[in-house]
């Protein structure tokens, strides 16, 4: 909401630009989804890693009573 209400602000005082950032929104969006696919699974793989690195001292505290 907050950046539909910024971009009408934009539209009264600039419409130009407000028209091209409409239009290059949906570029944009398109060129940044790998680099956002690449974060997903580099957070992925760095979670796996911590809790390779946790595991043992999981196994050695035992079950916890629930």
């Amino acid at each position: 909401m907050t950046k539909f209400l910024l971009w009408c602000v934009l539209l009264v005082l600039c419409w130009p630009l407000a028209l091209l950032a409409l239009v290059l929104y949906p570029i944009v969006w398109l060129l940044l989804l790998p680099f956002r696919l690449v974060g997903i699974a580099v957070g992925g793989v760095l979670e796996l890693f911590g809790a390779i690195l946790r595991l043992p001292a999981r196994v050695l505290r035992g079950p916890r009573a629930v």
